[in-house]
């Protein structure tokens, strides 16, 4: 078998761009005290999407002794290439195997990613039991919300944190600083970790000893992130996450996160103001989401949505509110939201029947959504979804008639003037709410109830998507679970389950084989539950007492409202002790602080072109055309060029290329062009700035302005010349034949190739694109020159393949250089 290097092997990984690190923003230190890698098992594009990995990661790296890494779960590819080639799964920053960290933790954010902790580990070459685990290997810890029932993975996890992150990890990280400076052994670390408080250590901890979450009692002291890594490839969320409020006060009973989170607290507005100026400035973002679990909440949220608007209004900066209750967005938010461009619209009225909202103590009506759903299309947007839940506590055909009537008044409201979306997900009682005593609907009883919505919707306008059945059951097993569902998952993982919450990669046959196996009975674990017994996450205490819950559920039975505490006083959850800990909102609007409008406007400033050279090398010649393009104007939108953009609802930065440069070639010289308002300051310090901004490897050569005669790219572009890095050990004998097939190749009028284009074969010749060619037998490269014209070219892979005679493995060894970009 041909052994691979790891960046020949990302050549032909499945979005190298996951694996390559080298993002603007990205941390590096050396010599740290404590090495401490952030594992999110998921794929890169979700993990960097969350807000919490990118908070702590900025807390720690900002600890002067600690070094913060980052690892992401491998696609399978990527999985399968590292086994067969004996490679570590190792960090991004500085491809640390995960084996040498002094602490790994884990972001525990859903359960049907647990498989995908034990695959980290083993590929990290960590046991992945912890009783298993030597002297010599890293601390693992984990946190998140999936920690409020640590049971499930109790046998592989070392410390759960209990709550939130940012105080914390500085006593855990100093904790292992001491310990290292004494060589404790690895029983005494952990005894250590165990007098933390919110730090739930199995190994230490019976199931008697309560364990109390941690909290963050003021926001504004926890100004985090201002400096975010910035992903090279387009993320879930790809845009700035700004958390202006932390909690909730509605008390929705089906609602984990706002149970877990609470008391409420709000950052300043002044504070959030002056975040999100910094957050745009060390991005190049062009989006910013204002997150809370209820956004609108927010007691100055209009004022601060006029504000931020009206400063960042000509950089065409757009709001995004991803938690909306449909009764909190009024016309002004609107109006102000839709100024620049029309995000994602999405509402959650979460029952069909105001009886069902009354029951999960929702706080809304169907009158609310309509009247707001009316809104949304007068001002303007094409789509809304809309998010309910099936299988709610006293259910009836009645309330799944309600979604579907809903849905099409709904329709009905949108007046001809877009699409509406069902979305439907199957409730699952979750540890730490009124219903956790409640029991889960069954697999039948969920694809029944999808059934039969989803064959009365019956209009092209409305459509209806759902959650599959099989993964709610499988989240219900493990957010409800005991120490024995322990058991279940590693026996999935051995037979070889991976990214469950993942449609195209989710095998519910091997799930079901593993169930059989281990003697595991879902039905245990999914039934009503008595309020008086024993429940696994008993020993962890996030804060609201037992009988609190309790008396929700029984108000759920009985159809009664709690009210809002934050209006009409306390409700006796027992969280806050209204000194310490207590609701928190932000202080008044400055009136000082108010921009003008003017400053909104976009400059009246002349538009000129300007032409950038440069270059695409190292790692980052892994990125495809979109992610080198979005640094690019990332990059671009950071210095102090002015950019101009294009008009209408979707406005972009006027930008175009001489050509798309494939994945995994460098490149010595590339060109852009960009239309803005003419530059009066220092080029060359605008070349410095933008350079700054951008990812490792893509690197300003120069920009100058365009005079009014040169041609634009398209029709300058005449060719390019290459250069080919042949695979170290080719031997005379070998460059001799090469030699004999360039020769060969040029004395050839025409020469015709097979090449697949659009999913069918075609033949090219391809002889009059290449203009030169020659063999440089000192240093092992084939260089050559192709014309390019509108009929097409020739491309590197058709000289390595059809010229040179390189099979497919030996391509994949190759290095392929761009350098030049021709134009006449």
């Amino acid at each position: 078998m041909t052994s691979y290097n790891s960046d020949e092997l990302l050549l032909i990984a499945e979005k190298p761009s996951r694996y390559i690190g080298q993002e603007v923003n990205s941390v590096y230190k050396s010599n740290a005290e404590v090495n401490f890698l952030l594992a999110f098992p998921d794929t890169y594009e979700v993990g960097m999407s969350h807000l919490g990995i990118k908070i702590l990661y900025e807390v720690l790296n900002n600890i002067s002794y600690v070094a913060a890494e980052r690892c992401f779960a491998p696609w399978p590819d990527r999985e399968m290439q590292l086994r067969q080639n004996r490679l570590p799964l190792t960090s991004l920053e500085t491809q640390t195997p995960l084996a040498d960290f002094d602490i790994v933790g884990f972001s525990l954010q859903y359960e049907l990613s647990y498989t995908n902790v034990l695959t980290m580990l083993e590929l990290g070459d960590v046991p992945l039991r912890r009783l298993a685990r030597r002297e010599s290997d890293p601390l693992i810890i984990a946190g998140g919300p999936c920690c409020f029932n640590p049971a499930p993975l109790a046998d592989f996890i070392d410390a759960f944190v209990i709550g939130e992150g940012e105080e914390v990890v500085g006593e855990i990280t100093a904790a292992v600083r001491t310990g290292k400076k004494n060589k404790l052994s690895r029983r005494e670390y952990l005894a250590g970790l165990a007098q933390i408080p919110g730090i739930y250590v199995p190994a230490a901890h019976d199931k008697k000893h309560i364990i109390k979450k941690r909290s963050v009692i003021d926001l504004n002291s926890w100004p985090y992130p201002v400096k975010p890594v910035v992903p090279l490839m387009q993320t879930v969320h790809d845009r700035i996450v700004l958390e202006i409020a932390r909690g909730c006060t509605r008390g929705c009973r089906f609602c984990q996160a706002g149970m877990l989170w609470r008391p409420y607290r709000e950052r300043n507005l002044a504070l959030i103001k002056e975040m999100a100026a910094k957050l745009l400035t060390s991005t190049g973002h062009d989006e910013i989401s204002l997150l809370a679990l209820s956004s609108g909440d927010y007691s100055c949220l209009e004022p601060l949505i006029k504000d931020l608007m009206t400063r960042h209004y000509a950089q065409r900066v757009a709001l995004a509110l991803p938690s909306l209750r449909v009764e909190s967005l009024t016309g002004t938010l609107i109006e102000e939201i839709k100024r620049t461009r029309k995000t994602s619209f999405t509402l959650a009225p979460e029952a069909g029947t105001d009886k069902m909202r009354l029951i999960i103590n929702k706080g809304n009506t169907a009158e609310d959504l309509l009247s707001t759903v009316d809104k949304v299309f007068t001002a303007g947007w094409k789509s809304i979804k809309l998010y309910f839940m099936i299988g709610l506590p006293q259910e009836s055909q009645t309330d799944l008639e309600g979604i579907i009537d809903l849905g099409y008044q709904a329709l009905r409201a949108a007046k001809n003037r877009g699409q509406v979306t069902i979305s439907l997900s199957t409730f699952v009682p979750k540890p730490h709410t009124p219903f956790q005593w409640h029991r889960q609907i069954s697999l039948a009883q969920t694809q029944a109830k999808q059934d039969f919505i989803r064959e009365r919707i019956r209009n092209r306008n409305l459509s209806v998507k759902w959650h599959d059945a099989r993964m709610s059951m499988l989240e219900g097993l493990f957010s409800r679970g005991d120490e024995k569902i322990g058991a279940l998952l590693e026996k999935a993982f051995q037979k070889g389950c991976r990214f469950d919450g993942w449609t195209d990669l989710f095998h519910f046959d091997l799930w079901q084989e593993a169930i059989k196996e281990t003697g595991i009975n879902p039905e245990d674990y999914l039934q009503e539950r008595d309020t008086d017994g024993t429940l696994p996450w008993d020993n962890i205490d996030c804060g609201i007492s037992r009988e609190f819950l309790a008396a929700e559920l029984q108000k759920s039975v009985d159809c009664l409202e709690t009210p809002d505490c934050r209006g009409l006083g306390c409700q006796s959850c027992g969280v806050c002790d209204f000194s310490a800990v207590k609701n928190v909102f932000s202080a008044p609007e400055d009136k000082t602080d108010q921009v003008p409008a003017a400053a909104g406007s976009v400059s009246p400033a002349i538009d000129k072109h300007y032409r950038l050279t440069f270059t695409k090398a190292d790692r980052a010649r892994f990125l495809s055309h979109l992610e080198l393009s979005s640094a690019l104007i990332r990059a671009l939108s950071r210095s102090s060029l002015s950019l101009s953009y294009s008009s209408g609802y979707h406005p972009h930065p006027k930008i175009s290329f001489a050509t798309a440069t494939s994945v995994g070639m460098e490149s010595k010289e590339e060109f852009a062009d960009v239309t803005a308002k003419e530059y009066l300051a220092d080029m060359d310090l605008l070349q410095e700035e933008i350079n700054n901004a951008l990812p490792r490897g893509v690197k300003i050569l120069q920009i100058r302005k365009l005079s009014t005669y040169e041609k634009d790219l398209a029709s300058a572009l005449w060719g390019f010349a290459y250069e080919l890095h042949l695979p170290l050990g080719i031997n005379e004998a070998r460059l001799t034949v090469l030699e004999d097939n360039i020769q060969n190749f040029l004395s050839q009028t025409s020469f015709m190739i097979e090449r697949k284009a659009k999913g069918r074969n075609i033949s090219k010749d391809i002889r009059p694109f290449v203009k030169a060619m020659t063999m440089d037998f000192a240093q092992s490269k084939v260089k050559f020159t192709i014309r390019h014209s509108q009929q097409g070219s020739a491309r590197p892979l058709d000289i390595i393949g059809a010229v040179l005679g390189f099979s497919e493995e030996e391509n994949k060894q190759i290095r392929v250089v761009k350098t030049a970009t021709i134009l006449a």
